[in-house]
């Protein structure tokens, strides 16, 4: 039995996805510092990608970006403890509570829209629109592939 490992003879797309991900999400950050909100840290991330406008069970957050409630908890916290973040009691069921964000945090969310947009303006003007369009399809239909 060989103990050597077969390798790909080229970058597995895995590989290519995961380090593109890490890519963009560095620069959503870097983004927000360069907008002025120089708070705003990697962690934050799972966040601003889960909680839709009229705010979300912490818990339910954690489930969409698939971390523990407790790494939720945490960054939801630290969020709170910087302005960006309220805890409000959820009107479907008084012992729980929703995250929403505050004035500041929308303003905050909305400036990583902005970066999110300007992305998608570049990418198009760099790929032209056939090639944007393939790579959309063709990373949503690998996620189709890969979902239960």
């Amino acid at each position: 039995m060989s103990r050597e490992l077969i390798r790909p003879d080229r970058e597995p797309l895995i590989a290519l996805v995961d380090k593109t991900a890490r890519v963009m999400r560095a620069d959503m950050v870097a983004g927000a510092h360069r907008a002025g909100f120089a708070e705003v840290a990697p962690s934050h991330n799972a966040v601003f990608a889960t909680l839709p406008p009229e705010g979300a069970r912490a818990a339910d957050m954690a489930a969409r970006a698939g971390i523990t409630r407790q790494s939720m908890g945490e960054v939801v916290r630290d969020m709170v403890r910087l302005g960006m973040l309220e805890m409000v009691p959820d009107p479907t069921d008084g012992r729980a509570k929703l995250v929403t964000y505050t004035d500041y945090g929308r303003q905050v969310a909305q400036a990583g829209m902005d970066h999110i947009n300007a992305l998608d303006r570049m990418f198009r003007d760099e790929l032209g629109e056939a090639e944007y369009e393939a790579a959309r399809r063709v990373l949503a239909r690998v996620r189709e592939l890969l979902t239960p």
